[in-house]
């Protein structure tokens, strides 16, 4: 049995049979537990999103039930560590209800895990979410509840319909009635299965997880399919019509159409960050509130109250707490981060993400990894210890070590890139193109060089494409305002101490020491001023707080735009900020994650010091 993780454990008072929310990834499940609980899951539109088992109570029929959301699961036959644990709590579900979540618009997809359901004979309700869509196809749910033998209920769960049906027929399960004819070469793998001490239900996952043979894995899959293709011809009331958003979302797939797909993208989100959040909101909150107002009332307030001077200087001195983290933290981070999470609400709700990780499969495929590792990846863009938590998703410890260093190397956390994001704004094309050709050629170039050094073997590219949907406004509203006070809770704090620690630095006169002894790399191998040292020192503390002190830098005229790009690259380089170095701890090792931030330090410098010799050994001008 599986270590499971619970989040919000259960009073143990509660003596009533919990319900299990069991479905594949991207069917509503997480909305329908929060719709239940009242406690917010987030809700992606990508595969891999609910990794640990999450549970809160919920009052169900007039008693207080334990409500379960399990991780997304395609399968009864686990391929990888969610698929493993849901397996596991259902086999271990004697104490449950089962409630099985699918989407209506992808009923064969529902009752493949239906029918699985059946074989390991488990009573269970299915609910049919998603049913408010308008292009859902309508379903006789009354034959299909006959024909299954399992209560039936149709909900949606965005604009909370048919839930109070769906709690009472939750805890009324029935054991379904679904059967399937395999064929004489698969009942006769089965029995030799059995022969070995095997059971059933165990021969048939065996026979259906990657490690069957093919032909007999194709004929189980196939026995399958033509029972639950027999049940929708029975109960669909209207034909199946290729949309228009389907036809776009295979487009976005599509190895030279889903390149100027991936373009525009990519542009508008520059647009949306890089212009209106790092752009104009940052100079309106930070000229206009900080500057203006909320920085001088502060400093009069305390230079009036506080007599002691070292204590002014602790709260508005260069290295202030309002002054300089809060007006960090808020007016040129905080904007970034709204934004940016905005977009990525956006991305992760329409569907877009698993296309683009099918898209570069064959890119990634060359760093001996598949398209799945674009999940980890793409996720490394909103926090990079998130990230590398996820990296559990795939399937070999060779493709989670290449993703780990990739993460911690060259991919930069939502604050840290919008930062970047709004420095680059000001200097033009060629400054981006650079900056944004070195990180990409670093990733590619350490990513094959890994998978050459790295043992081990790849997985295969097994990924779940949900529908292409219009993100709904409340949905983003709710995702964007969790991730902001995630932001404020777990981030300000970090800008407070790493400001402090500045403080305490300058006090003592180490930050000058420090300075100097990073002066042959900051100013002679980067050429950049020496107090761009105190980006670096305070960027392990939170990647954001050093990319804003250069933006500060930049603001006040102290760096030009050779200097800037140089800096930007190498912080973007630069390793990774505690928080994710300890996850890196956890996750592969002491060793192994001393070893990664070691090279990655190294490189970091030694490109920033590269391109500082290419810049004048060619004369090169940037702005």
């Amino acid at each position: 049995m599986s270590q499971l993780a619970l989040s919000n454990p259960p009073d143990r008072n509660v003596r009533n049979r919990r319900i299990l929310l069991v479905g594949q990834p991207n069917v509503g499940k997480s909305l329908i537990f929060t719709r239940l609980t009242n406690r917010y899951a987030t809700v992606s539109n990508y595969p891999g999103t609910t990794v640990e088992i999450t549970t809160a109570l919920a009052e169900i029929e007039g008693e207080l039930r334990e409500i379960v959301d399990t991780p997304g699961t395609n399968t009864l036959a686990p391929q990888s560590f969610e698929e493993r644990v849901t397996r596991d709590l259902l086999l271990d579900s004697g104490d449950a209800d089962v409630v099985q979540v699918g989407d209506i618009g992808n009923l064969r997809r529902a009752l493949m895990l239906s029918l699985q359901l059946a074989e390991h004979e488990i009573a269970f309700t299915l609910c049919l979410n998603m049913s408010d869509e308008p292009d859902a196809p309508t379903i006789e749910l009354t034959r299909l509840a006959d024909l299954i033998g399992v209560p039936v209920v149709a909900v949606s769960a965005l604009r909370r319909w048919n839930l109070e049906k769906l709690k009472r027929h939750a805890v009324r399960p029935t054991h379904p009635r679904l059967t399937v004819e395999y064929p004489p070469e698969v009942e006769a793998a089965i029995d030799e299965l059995r022969f070995r001490g095997m059971s059933r239900i165990d021969a048939l996952s065996e026979l259906s997880s990657a490690n069957a043979t093919p032909q007999i894995a194709t004929q189980v899959a196939t026995a399958r399919l033509a029972v639950v293709d027999k049940i929708i011809e029975q109960v669909m009331a209207t034909g199946y019509k290729v949309r228009g958003r389907e036809a776009f979302g295979a487009l976005c797939m599509h190895r030279i159409w889903g390149v100027p797909i991936l373009l525009t993208v990519l542009y508008l989100a520059w647009l949306f960050v890089g212009k209106l959040g790092a752009g104009t909101l940052v100079d309106f909150v930070e000229t206009t509130i900080f500057e203006g107002f909320v920085n001088p009332w502060a400093t009069r307030v305390v230079n009036l109250v506080i007599p002691f001077q070292f204590v002014r200087d602790l709260l508005v001195g260069p290295y202030g707490v309002i002054t300089m983290a809060l007006t960090y933290a808020i007016a040129i981070v905080l904007p970034v981060v709204i934004t940016f999470f905005t977009l990525f609400g956006i991305l992760e709700d329409s569907g877009y993400l698993p296309r683009l990780a099918v898209m570069l499969h064959r890119t990634f495929r060359r760093m001996g990894l598949n398209g799945k590792a674009v999940l980890p990846m793409v996720l490394g863009l909103g926090c990079d210890t998130m990230a590398t938590l996820t990296t559990r998703v795939l399937e070999t410890k060779k493709e989670r070590v290449i993703v780990t260093i990739l993460l911690a190397l060259g991919i930069p956390c939502s604050a840290q890139l919008g930062v970047l994001m709004a420095m680059l704004g000001r200097l033009g094309a060629p400054a981006v193109s650079i900056w944004l050709g070195v990180t990409l050629l670093t990733i590619f170039v350490v990513g094959y060089l890994s998978s050459k050094v790295v043992p081990g073997t790849t997985g295969d590219f097994i990924v779940e494409i949900p529908p292409m949907r219009v993100p709904r406004l409340s949905n983003i509203l709710i995702k964007v305002l969790a991730r902001t006070e995630w932001y404020l809770k777990e981030a300000v704090p970090l800008f407070i101490v790493g400001t402090l620690l500045l403080y305490v630095l300058d006090a003592t006169h180490l930050l000058t020491v420090l300075q100097r002894a990073l002066s042959p790399i900051v100013v002679g191998g980067l050429g950049l001023p020496a107090e761009a040292a105190n980006a670096f020192v305070i960027g392990f503390l939170r990647r954001d707080y050093g990319a804003a002190g250069l933006f500060a830098m930049q603001r006040n005229g102290a760096l030009n735009p050779n200097q800037t790009v140089i800096a930007l690259t190498a912080i973007t380089l630069f390793v990774p900020c505690v928080a994710n170095f300890l996850v890196m701890v956890r996750e592969r090792g002491k060793r192994a994650a001393l070893a990664i931030a070691t090279f990655i330090t190294v490189y970091a410098f030694g490109v920033g010091a590269l391109l500082n010799f290419t810049f004048r050994l060619f004369g090169v001008r940037l702005g």
